[in-house]
């Protein structure tokens, strides 16, 4: 999986459309990022990367890029 569709799994999760984020945005400025959010987002790198994160990591998280930055090492390019 690349950078890309991983920051589109994120869209998909928060029900934006595709392309809507850069990867740059804070999350308390992404619509739809809350504690359930937050929640799927640990299902879903589990599932797809099989990487276990635990909440507090995430809640040290600001922005996209930081949540990216949690599973660079299972992303390509």
């Amino acid at each position: 999986m690349t950078k890309q569709e991983f920051v589109e799994q994120i869209e998909d999760l928060v029900e934006m459309d595709r392309g809507s984020l850069t990867g740059n945005e804070q999350l308390f400025n992404v619509t739809g990022w809350d504690s359930l959010a937050v929640m799927s987002f640990i299902g879903m790198v589990d599932e797809l990367l099989g990487v276990t994160l635990r909440a507090p990591t995430i809640a040290n998280a600001k922005s996209i890029a930081d949540l990216v930055a949690l599973v660079a090492d299972k992303l390509e390019g």
